[in-house]
């Protein structure tokens, strides 16, 4: 499990799965620590070509979700989360910010 914290409250949310590569992935979580029992969230990235990955998205299994402070906040971590999954901090190639990758597009089609 790993913990994050959410609305000055530290919780754990457990990793259902986890793909990563070069050219994108995601992770998907159970939302059951949250008081969301059943349901899922993922973060993931695409691939945009010439080494370049876009913006980390991601989505819910609950209808609406984006209009609750609470879960775009689990969201909001979650991405960092994938983030620093994705660059590793002594990686030399993999210089970009999670803002300036979040300021990238999604996709490219």
């Amino acid at each position: 499990m790993n913990t994050i914290k959410i609305n000055r409250m530290t919780k754990q949310f457990k990793i259902i799965r986890e793909k990563l590569s070069s050219r994108g992935g995601g992770i998907e979580i159970t939302l059951d620590n949250f008081g969301y029992e059943g349901e899922k969230m993922t973060a993931y990235q695409n691939y945009l070509g010439g080494g370049m990955l876009g913006s980390i998205c991601s989505d819910c299994t609950i209808s609406g979700w984006n209009g609750d402070s609470k879960l775009l906040e689990v969201s909001q971590e979650l991405k960092k989360h994938f983030y620093t999954l994705t660059n590793p901090e002594n990686d030399e190639w993999a210089s970009a910010t999670f803002d300036e990758i979040q300021a990238r597009p999604s996709r490219v089609y």
